[in-house]
């Protein structure tokens, strides 16, 4: 990511002070309680502040254009570190979801919990607890991103532009999270030939949409951005989008663990139905594409059967397609920033973040 961009301080000093608001109030729950908001507290530490960089950019891209001494509001960093609390939301029900140890190289917010019922010497099941804990925990980082998005855009002439962006975003990518886990079930009485497709329609939006484009149209929009400005950012944010989650899928498979801070080959035990695995499937006769059916999903895949499929992905050419695909979106969002009226040095920040989005290894 961009080293240039004040966001990730900006989030930083923000969130401190919200989740010093949040302690305050909260006082009178109990130890219980303050136990529990620690926890959700850690799951804000960290991460690429991939959606504040793009918030941000999009406000400076029309509001610089319309004004070059614009500078930016409290309300706008606030704006921005509401995303990226409701991805910190996101993050841990995915982990539940996905049956997660780790995240960012640390316990996933459900065996933290559950961690912290065994430390406590409580009765009952630690597990059971830490996962019902973990919904809850989950909750409450999207009542916190609705509560912190709501007090920055009291008084603000965007509010209610901003506010139904934020509310599509949140409707889009729970529908994509379901979809994904019923693709995990609902492949094997598909075409396989549609599973690409249904495998890009939840890549959009599951995760391109509410990682880039969502977030760069929230920081126009209260910028105050009109139509073309607004299409402009759309045309540039899903592209960027679509690459940035295919460079996930490559790294679900190949990543490497001491950088992602999750396990090789992570997605193949989790059963992720995947463009990079419909592309595979494509490719294999009978005999394989059932083997690597039975495979997927093994939460006990070993190493060894790691490497085996990840060789069987990049001998059947999948690999090699998707990075093609990554190119292509990339060369499409370059496209879309020609002539836009956008500011000019947002513009180059915009492309910087597109090549770091899609351009990693964790």
């Amino acid at each position: 990511m961009s080293s240039s961009s004040p966001a990730p301080d900006a989030v930083a000093a923000h969130l401190d002070r919200f989740l010093a608001r949040m302690r305050d109030e909260s006082m009178e729950y109990g130890p219980d309680a303050a136990s529990f908001l620690s926890v959700a507290a850690a799951t804000l530490d960290g991460g690429k502040r991939l959606r504040a960089r793009f918030c941000h950019a999009g406000w400076r891209a029309v509001a610089r254009f319309h004004d070059r001494d614009a500078t930016e509001s409290d309300a706008l960093w606030d704006i921005c570190t509401a995303l990226e609390i409701f991805q910190s939301a996101a993050l841990v029900h995915d982990d539940l979801i996905d049956n997660s140890d780790t995240r960012r190289g640390r316990p996933a917010a459900h065996r933290a919990l559950e961690a912290s019922h065994r430390a406590a010497g409580w009765s009952g099941d630690a597990e059971a607890f830490g996962r019902a804990s973990a919904i809850l925990l989950g909750d409450l980082l999207v009542a916190w991103s609705d509560d912190l998005l709501e007090s920055a855009l009291e008084g603000q002439p965007q509010a209610l532009t901003v506010r139904s962006e934020y509310a599509r975003m949140r409707r889009d990518v729970t529908t994509g999270q379901f979809l994904d886990i019923a693709e995990e079930s609902a492949w094997s009485v598909n075409d396989g030939g549609l599973h690409a497709e249904r495998a890009l329609r939840v890549a959009s939006l599951k995760s391109a949409r509410y990682s880039i484009e969502q977030p760069l149209v929230l920081g126009g929009a209260f910028g105050g951005a009109d139509a073309d400005q607004m299409a402009a950012l759309r045309r540039f944010g899903h592209p960027v989008g679509m690459a940035f989650q295919l460079r996930d899928d490559v790294l679900g498979v190949f990543g490497d663990a001491s950088v992602t801070g999750k396990p090789a080959g992570d997605d193949l035990r989790e059963g992720k139905r995947t463009v990079l695995i419909a592309l595979t499937r494509q490719t294999l006769d009978a005999s394989a594409r059932n083997l690597l059916d039975e495979m997927l999903g093994d939460t006990e895949l070993t190493p060894q059967q790691v490497s085996f499929l990840q060789a069987t992905i990049t001998d059947s050419g999948a690999l090699e397609q998707v990075e093609a695909m990554i190119a292509d979106y990339a060369r499409e969002a370059d496209r879309a920033l020609s002539g836009a009226r956008l500011d000019n040095a947002a513009v180059g920040e915009l492309r910087e973040l597109a090549r770091a989005a899609t351009v990693r290894s964790s």
